[in-house]
């Protein structure tokens, strides 16, 4: 592999999760969703030309896969990254299947999460610039994030009528999910 800085492999990284159409909550694939063949060589491409560590790649094409849609593969992936990372990447896997009582198991694998502050910083950003202050006491207790309260706010929407209404904006928050994984993944590189 050439070097480069993380940096890099960040703006390398976020084309493949470019795009107005985000994920759904669920386990639904998006109508013009990158092939599998293509995605994975299109991953294989930015590895070459990145100093990304082994681990980091499998986090990298695990996040890949279950922004792309396909939570089977990212599922093969996540289950065998034994790190809080890849616990992480597992349990919002799960909370997309939907399955919240295996999603919050894997959150308790989690722990605290390094990622946990800047998605809490992020998400707090964004509800406050919405009329959603009872969703930003939900899912930002005492300042902090709460995985656990993001997969009871997916259940209420996929359950609850009255809650599908926040589905774009949980959708959002998903995104900011990944961007700050990726980010953090995209800096572990090869010494």
């Amino acid at each position: 592999m050439t070097g480069c800085s993380p940096h890099n492999a960040l703006m390398i990284l976020k084309p493949l999760f470019a795009g107005d159409d985000l994920p759904a909550l669920g386990p639904e694939p998006r109508v013009g969703r990158t092939l599998l063949a293509e995605l994975n060589r299109q991953l294989d491409s930015v590895f070459k030309k990145n100093a990304l560590s082994d681990d980091a790649q499998s986090l990298v094409r695990s996040t890949a896969l279950l922004w792309h849609d396909y939570l089977d593969e990212s599922h093969t992936l996540s289950q065998d990254i034994e790190s809080a990372d890849g616990s992480f990447l597992h349990g919002i896997m799960h909370r997309r299947e939907p399955d919240y009582a295996n999603a919050k198991y894997w959150f308790r694998r989690v722990g605290t999460h390094p990622s946990f502050s800047e998605i809490a910083r992020r998400v707090g950003d964004l509800l406050g610039s919405t009329n959603h202050g009872d969703l930003k006491r939900q899912l930002i207790p005492d300042g902090r994030w709460d995985a656990f309260a993001m997969v009871d706010a997916v259940e209420s929407a996929a359950c609850n009528r009255c809650a599908a209404d926040y589905d774009p904006l949980l959708r959002q928050i998903q995104r900011i999910e990944f961007e700050v994984l990726l980010e953090r993944f995209s800096a572990v590189t090869t010494h």
